[in-house]
């Protein structure tokens, strides 16, 4: 008797927490998550050598590694001073104007070039490389442009940003 009591309650008591927790897992489930799928396959996977060969040391450049990280630093802190200069100097100058738009536009040029480099490696996707080199050097030419139009034919980056900082 003592056997038969036990099973049934032991039945009762552990199908009432299962069904009330598979009830909220599904409710939190269909909440919180998703089907699990890959937006993009894998790029194919290549192995080049051996676990021992050494790594390969690109040629020096002055264009690249830690005059290309010196430059970038430089013309990054010289934003601060050229934008600052009209206004503290009390004149716009479009020589200053052409000077800060040349200054921004290779600012941003050189921190795309640095994502590109960082971000689409050249031994495992160098189409896809080139394609985001050429559009950035294509955007790059286009910006400028715009910039000398914009500096020749309009009011030029000081005085805009004059206007909206006094409106």
């Amino acid at each position: 008797m003592a056997s038969i009591a036990r099973s049934s309650l032991l039945r009762q008591v552990a199908a009432k927490p299962t069904n009330s927790l598979i009830a909220n897992a599904a409710r939190a489930t269909a909440f919180h998550t998703t089907a699990r799928r890959d937006i993009l396959p894998p790029l194919p996977q290549k192995v080049k050598g051996t676990v021992n060969d050494a790594a390969p040391v690109p040629p020096p450049s002055p264009s690249h590694g830690s005059y290309h990280w010196t430059f970038d630093r430089l013309v990054a802190a010289s934003l601060i001073p050229i934008t600052v200069a009209p206004f503290a100097a009390g004149s716009l100058n479009p020589t200053m104007d052409a000077i800060l738009g040349a200054t921004i536009l290779i600012h941003s040029h050189t921190g795309f070039q640095n994502i590109i480099v960082d971000y689409v490696p050249q031994y495992r996707t160098p189409r896809a490389r080139k394609i985001f080199t050429w559009g950035l050097n294509a955007a790059t030419v286009v910006v400028g442009i715009a910039l000398y139009e914009y500096e020749t034919n309009d009011v030029g980056i000081t005085e805009t940003i004059k206007r909206v900082w006094a409106a």
